[in-house]
């Protein structure tokens, strides 16, 4: 509406102006070459205007003329532009789909249309990397190099290559210079952490976490630091007491839960004799996470102690903690310590009321023996352990292991153990029926005389450990079903499953 006012008021002027100038008197008198011509203002006006039309429509004539070879070149570039974000756009997509050689042909083509854009490097590099060749993907990535705007996603393409191509020391200069030109970018860091931490260098690996701090977030980069601290205190703990004490306080600071640092840190602090504060420690670490290491640091803080005086702390985690499963293990097996078969039961009871894990088979089995010498009851709670559900361990990578470290053995990843229950879908059918058959030849080829030896030489090697590893390696002697375990993602420690028809420990 208020266009069209204004269109109207615009044509009133100019109508207004055409009747002032028809109305003026006077006129234009133009001379040239002998000719006289004579008009009114009006007339006048109209040619002039007349005029400067046809001159403009002539003039954007001749610079078109002169244009038309621009122009047809921006065309067929831009239809070029335009076929070449269709091929990166299908070669997505051959990518996302799996299809390398619709994946390879879009990026040639992309390439080719559009020169080294970095979509069409970026195409390219996926398409030979879904076919193999580290090389094509390496070229692909240097050319991004030469860009400031695609040098930092070379730099990581380049990176991965030369890690697939197990050039570890190559592979570390692209992190580095990575980590100089933007030191916040956080696979760079993680990769110089790691690196470091491999080759057991856990100074350079702190440094490493100082020089691109920033690129975590503030509890991400604690847990972190308190992990290479934790590390550092372990590999220097008979060394460098002192330094490895600095460590462990760190770490014990920085991670409260983070259970390898307590235990750590208490364990240098008993050897400085230091047991009052050591203990403090592990109190308060306990009632965060009661956990059988810290148990075990706990009840074993004072080297050289009786057994009374390990079961009145093993007492103290029980008042810490009254109900955790921890504490009754702990508790009942200071009982079998001191002899004391009853209170034992008594506090292993409410863990025998659901599925008992193989830690507590385990435990009863030992009870039986040193109460009763019953070879019968020892074989029945053997049996039981060797399909009952497993205990909580330190997993990490599809490993399964008793002993917590910063580095994965199979991944070379930092702080990917963690402390969980195995899956109880998991199972290594083979090492259970192993298992068997040894409990099995226990009641067959031995006598009921040498049938409680035989399980007594098999149980105490398990008072050692945190879970059933001791024993059932003591298994794979008798067998070449088992292998020991390599450091691969093939060979997994499998979790036992629980049968559901398990008798239980009444059943005769």
């Amino acid at each position: 509406m208020i266009r069209l006012i204004l269109s109207l008021i615009v044509l009133t002027a100019i109508a207004l102006g055409l009747a002032w100038l028809a109305d003026m008197p006077g006129g234009v008198t133009v001379t040239l070459m002998g000719f006289k011509i004579e008009a009114s203002l009006a007339v006048a006006a109209v040619v002039i205007f007349t005029l400067a039309i046809a001159l403009a429509i002539l003039w954007s004539i001749i610079r078109f003329i002169f244009r038309l070879p621009s122009i047809i070149s921006i065309g067929w570039h831009a239809r070029q532009r335009h076929k070449g974000h269709l091929a990166i756009s299908r070669g997505m997509i051959a990518v996302g789909a799996g299809d390398s050689k619709i994946a390879h042909r879009s990026a040639s083509e992309a390439i080719r249309l559009l020169g080294r854009e970095p979509l069409a490097l970026l195409l390219s590099a996926q398409a030979a990397q879904m076919e193999g060749d580290g090389a094509g993907a390496a070229r692909a990535f240097h050319d991004m190099l030469a860009s400031a705007d695609t040098k930092l996603l070379g730099l990581r393409g380049l990176y991965i290559e030369c890690q697939r191509s197990g050039r570890e020391q190559e592979a570390v200069k692209y992190a580095e210079e990575t980590v100089a030109i933007a030191p916040k970018t956080a696979w760079a860091v993680d990769a110089l952490i790691e690196h470091h931490a491999k080759a057991g260098d856990w100074h350079k690996a702190l440094m490493a976490l100082d020089r691109g701090g920033g690129a975590f977030e503030r509890d991400d980069r604690k847990r972190k630091r308190a992990v290479l601290l934790t590390a550092d205190a372990l590999s220097h703990g008979d060394g460098a007491p002192e330094h490895a004490i600095e460590s462990a306080r760190e770490a014990a600071k920085l991670a409260p839960e983070l259970v390898p640092a307590q235990t750590i840190f208490a364990h240098l602090l008993s050897r400085q004799g230091n047991f009052r504060k050591a203990s403090r420690l592990l109190e308060a670490a306990w009632k965060l996470t009661p956990h059988p290491d810290l148990a075990e640091a706990y009840l074993s803080i004072r080297p050289g102690d009786a057994a009374r005086e390990r079961l009145a702390r093993a007492k103290k985690l029980m008042v810490l903690k009254p109900d955790h499963a921890e504490s009754r293990y702990a508790l009942a097996r200071t009982y079998l310590e001191t002899r004391e078969f009853e209170k034992a039961r008594e506090a292993i009871a409410p863990l025998l009321e659901t599925v008992p894990t193989v830690r507590t088979c385990l435990l009863m089995a030992e009870l039986e023996q040193l109460e009763h010498g019953d070879g019968g009851h020892v074989r029945e709670w053997l049996g039981r352990a060797s399909h009952a559900p497993r205990d909580p361990s330190w997993i990490g990578d599809g490993l399964i292991s008793d002993v917590w470290t910063a580095i994965s053995p199979i991944s070379g990843k930092l702080d990917v153990f963690t402390w969980a229950k195995p899956a109880e879908t998991v199972i290594d059918r083979r090492f259970s029926e192993v298992l068997n058959g040894t409990l099995r030849s226990l009641g067959s080829t031995q006598s009921p005389s040498n049938a409680p030896q035989e399980a007594s030489s098999l149980v105490p090697g398990l008072k050692k450990t945190l879970s059933a590893s001791a024993f059932l390696a003591s298994q794979a002697q008798d067998s070449e079903i088992i292998k020991p375990v390599r450091k691969s993602k093939a060979d997994v420690i499998f979790p036992l499953s629980h049968s559901p028809d398990d008798p239980g420990p009444g059943h005769e």
